[in-house]
């Protein structure tokens, strides 16, 4: 197995893959992505009779994901498996233990851009697009939630997103309030979710009663895949490596920034008349302080 991929993880190498699968090896991968990476910790015989394909066909899909048997496949999901469940003080421990010769700041910029490369090369143009096409249709709503941390990113995404187009509406600060937010959830709305490592079961939750609800989920998650993955109709593997205790959300900050300069463009008549009134307003409230003229 070459270096490049021992650093992927499994569903990364799935989807770089998908496009030289035979119909039954695509079958196969995506029962494995759909409750990953669950649905690969079976016998080989349970995977087979689950995905519905032979056991020969779990072993070329192997062979072409660079494993040469069922065990190191295994051995390599149940590692994933332990990183998704690290917490900040055994994520410290780990980083520390290679510690940094150079400065903080270069350490943390290669840290980042290594991310962003990793991301930009999970995430294609045309998955991009849609979600994009997802967010300009007006015939529906949109709604938005994040977890403990990337409660931020959804608030962040929520303020520009309402200046550009109606009917946005962010999901309450309080998690109990969040079944009252379900009710307003229509078919065919969209839901953007963010959950990253330590995935939140009322997240979880709230993906399975808006699936059933008729919604389609845009999810941003790491590159382990949150388990909404199995509800999401549309998935954003992000690479969220930090140097520190603490995962790095600049990577999931740079396509928030993505989708918003692509919405703005998209939606632009709109969007112009929307700021022009809001502005009026913010000048009526005196909600900023207007640049002196010292001339």
């Amino acid at each position: 197995m070459s270096k490049k991929e021992q650093s992927s993880t499994i569903a990364e190498l799935i989807r770089q893959q998908m496009k030289n699968f035979t119909p039954a090896e695509i079958r196969l991968a995506n029962h494995l992505l759909g409750n990953y990476p669950m649905a690969g910790l079976v016998s080989i015989t349970e995977l087979s009779d689950a995905s519905g394909v032979s056991t020969p066909t779990v072993m070329r899909t192997l062979k072409k994901l660079g494993h040469t048997s069922f065990t190191t496949l295994q051995k390599a999901l149940k590692e994933e498996l332990q990183k998704t469940l690290s917490d900040p003080i055994t994520k410290h421990d780990q980083w520390a233990a290679e510690a940094p010769s150079t400065h903080v700041l270069n350490t943390v910029a290669d840290t980042v851009t290594t991310n962003l490369r990793h991301s930009l090369n999970q995430i294609s143009h045309e998955l991009f697009d849609q979600v994009i096409e997802l967010l300009v249709t007006e015939d529906h709503a949109v709604h938005i939630v994040g977890g403990r941390i990337t409660t931020s990113f959804a608030h962040y995404l929520n303020t520009h997103l309402e200046v550009m187009r109606e009917n946005i509406y962010n999901f309450p600060p309080s998690v109990a309030l969040w079944p009252h937010h379900l009710l307003k959830i229509k078919q065919d709305d969209v839901l953007v979710m963010f959950d990253v490592r330590r995935y939140e079961p009322d997240l979880l939750t709230v993906s399975q009663l808006a699936a059933e609800r008729g919604a389609k989920i845009i999810l941003f998650t790491d590159q382990w895949l949150s388990p909404i993955a199995a509800q999401a109709t549309h998935i954003l593997p992000i690479k969220i490596e930090g140097r520190s205790g603490w995962d790095s959300g600049v990577t999931i900050m740079f396509f928030v920034e993505a989708l918003i300069v692509a919405l703005e463009e998209k939606l632009w008549p709109q969007t112009s008349k929307r700021m022009r009134e809001l502005e009026g307003m913010f000048d009526l409230t005196e909600r900023f302080k207007k640049r002196v003229d010292r001339s």
